[in-house]
């Protein structure tokens, strides 16, 4: 499963929910204020904008933000909500292409760089992040802890997360670091349910900092959370900000 092959149009079409979900105002609102926080007013570049479910909120604060989006269907639903003077994008792989400019803040958001399914392409993406930023910037990413403590020996799969209308099942390849994400959702219209499914490659919090460390960036915070949680041993999520150094050793 190629990433430009998920990311078609139909799932472009389905990707917003409004008010539910990750577009829920306890999900979206915290997210939101603490990127214009790290921005301090510099031009932002969001890696994997997708529909535009941070960036155009971000722009309506006054934030100047740009993109760059894998797929051209995500670009066009974004692009009812926020035109190319407002929210320039850039076609391309994150992990590659170059948005024209400098910028203060790169962030990645909703565990998206566990789209890259290799540790060089991950280690790439830290590294064009660095590319684009001026000393002392930062890159930001939001990512979940792999949940393998749930899995038990012999048995492949877990269900991290149901409720009404939805059940998730996740199935592991421990010896890739693999794991494809299977999105069953389901109505009271029939017994039949749809299903979307995702491959990544999991990543550890340690093994990130690593790959900061190898781009030129150092760990300048870790919570559990964008409202500034304590990062524990049971989180299931982090916000990691890294940042590259100011001065002579700001060289890259």
């Amino acid at each position: 499963m190629r990433q430009d092959e998920i990311w078609d149009v139909a799932a472009a079409k389905r990707y917003d929910t409004p008010g539910t979900g990750m577009f829920a105002p306890e999900v979206l609102g915290p997210t939101v204020a603490k990127l214009a926080e790290l921005a301090e007013g510099d031009r932002v570049l969001e890696f994997a904008v997708g529909t535009g479910r941070v960036a155009v909120p971000l722009v309506e604060r006054g934030v100047a933000v740009t993109g760059i989006e894998l797929s051209q269907p995500m670009v066009d639903e974004l692009r009812t909500k926020a035109d190319e003077a407002a929210l320039p994008v850039v076609v391309g792989d994150m992990a590659t292409v170059r948005a024209p400019g400098t910028y203060g803040l790169v962030y990645l958001v909703f565990n998206t760089v566990s789209n890259l399914l290799t540790q060089a392409e991950q280690v790439a993406c830290f590294r064009n992040a660095a590319r684009h930023l001026a000393p002392g910037g930062r890159f930001v990413i939001e990512l979940w802890v792999p949940e393998l403590r749930k899995l038990p020996p012999g048995q492949q799969g877990v269900v991290p997360e149901t409720r009404d209308g939805y059940v998730l099942v996740d199935t592991y390849d421990v010896l890739r670091q693999h794991v494809v994400s299977h999105h069953f959702s389901y109505g009271d219209d029939g017994p039949e349910a749809q299903i979307f499914r995702s491959p990544h490659r999991y990543i550890w919090p340690s093994e990130l900092d690593l790959m900061a460390q190898l781009a030129g960036f150092g760990l300048e915070s870790r919570h559990a959370d964008w409202e500034g949680t304590e990062f524990t041993a049971e989180s299931r999520g982090h916000v990691s900000v890294y940042r590259l150094p100011t001065g002579p050793d700001a060289a890259k």
